[in-house]
């Protein structure tokens, strides 16, 4: 298994837009896990130790996003800014296929693709982390981001995976 550097969660609440308050706050909370890079400075051809990760990662911070919440989610996300040693598969391979099962077994199922996306970048990069309805990838009320970041993180031979769950789409859909 990958070593854990630090894990960060945030929750946030929103209750209002332009002044314009909506019917109940909707609550998205992330989880952001920084790990050692195993593959930093090398091209391996077998990433399978960072997929089978993703899963473990998963597990790991999955029950406290719920707890989080204040009511069901029905909104995920998932993504990774890998550092600078490192190649971009080596966050879709955290990413995909293995991640996306713990996540959906802890709010009881999904049956959307979980939207996602992956970079390289410096310490301190931010992460436009997709999010989208859990049952329905149509559902547009629900297509939103959250812009994430760790000041420290990622270094070079490292990988920031940040993980969200949300209780209700965006605040005051209208489209």
């Amino acid at each position: 298994m990958v070593a854990i550097r630090k894990i960060a969660l945030l929750r946030e609440e929103a209750f209002s837009e332009m002044g314009e308050a909506g019917a109940r706050p909707v609550v998205r909370a992330v989880a952001m896990v920084v790990i050692a890079n195993p593959f930093a400075g090398r091209f391996v051809a077998d990433l399978s130790e960072l997929v089978e990760a993703g899963g473990v990662l998963a597990a790991r911070v999955a029950s406290d996003l719920v707890r989080m919440l204040a009511g069901p989610a029905v909104a995920y996300g998932k993504g990774a800014i890998v550092g600078a040693a490192g190649e971009i598969e080596h966050g879709h391979a955290l990413l995909h296929p293995k991640m996306g099962a713990p996540l959906r077994a802890a709010i009881g199922g999904g049956a959307a693709l979980i939207p996602s996306a992956a970079k390289v970048g410096a310490v301190g990069s931010a992460l436009d982390l997709p999010l989208g309805h859990k049952d329905d990838a149509w559902s547009r009320g629900h297509f939103d981001a959250m812009t994430v970041s760790l000041g420290d993180a990622p270094r070079p031979d490292e990988i920031l995976v940040a993980m969200a769950l949300c209780d209700g789409g965006r605040l005051l859909p209208r489209i």
